[in-house]
């Protein structure tokens, strides 16, 4: 059976390989030709053709069978799902260090803690959890007292129970998780989006009701893959905007 044939890559060592291998197949299983076949080479044979190790190539290819764009059957192959959802949102690799960096530099009043009933838009993140606990911050530019943003952090309850109060008053959220209390964070998930501000925003950051805010949810999970932080940040819309800087080399 002839099987389809993914574009050529160039490896950058700067970055996961298994990253670059599934964002390159992904590109070209998403511009494929109508009449193109449908059937994936075998995994010794991707390795080869993307110039990887087979333990690579598995894992690149996990993660387009959980984005729902190749179906893996055993003895039968790999295939392509002719069906697929197309707009997934992009994914960017980056440092934690770069997390921290973007959260650090401005002075951080915490407006409230304590056990708080998981939010029913966060229920997938803590299953089977009744509570949560919640932190309140707000951030305020150290020279001219001017407020930035507003964040409400929902952390596991073990985790939680580790965290000093006073700590997020210094550091950022991640940087007291990975290096106060000790969460080996496997990886954060971002997501920014265009809001509009309701009035406790409003008057937290001092801005116009309704006027535009950036909507910012980081999901924290820890080295096991189970969630340990969800931050949802309001940034002021005049004094934040995010640049994402592709490597092509």
């Amino acid at each position: 059976m002839t099987t389809f044939a993914p574009d050529s890559l160039a490896l950058n060592r700067k970055l996961p390989l298994w990253y670059q291998v599934s964002q390159s197949l992904r590109a070209s299983i998403l511009g494929r030709s109508p009449d193109a076949p449908l059937r994936l080479p075998t995994e010794d044979a991707l390795a080869a053709h993307y110039g990887v190790s087979v333990l690579t190539m598995r894992q690149a290819l996990k993660e387009l069978e959980t984005e729902g764009l190749i179906s893996r059957h055993r003895r039968r192959g790999t295939f392509i799902e002719p069906h697929a959802r197309r707009g997934a949102p992009v994914r960017l690799l980056g440092s934690v260090d770069a997390i921290v960096a973007q959260q650090s530099g401005m002075r951080t009043a915490l407006l409230e803690h304590g056990p708080v009933p998981v939010p029913a838009e966060l229920a997938e993140y803590f299953p089977e959890m009744a509570e949560v606990a919640g932190f309140r911050r707000l951030r305020s530019d150290e020279a001219t007292d001017e407020p930035t943003n507003h964040a409400r952090n929902y952390v596991r309850p073990d985790v939680a129970d580790h965290i000093d109060p006073a700590d997020l008053a210094r550091w950022p959220m991640t940087k007291v998780l990975r290096d106060a209390v000790g969460v080996r964070i496997g990886r954060i998930t971002d997501t920014v989006e265009a809001r509009l501000a309701d009035p406790e925003t409003a008057r937290l950051l001092r801005v116009p009701l309704l006027s535009p805010i950036l909507h910012y949810t980081g999901i924290t999970y820890d080295a096991s893959g189970q969630v340990v932080d969800v931050a949802l940040i309001h940034y002021r819309g005049d004094r934040f905007s995010f640049t994402v800087t592709l490597d092509a080399h």
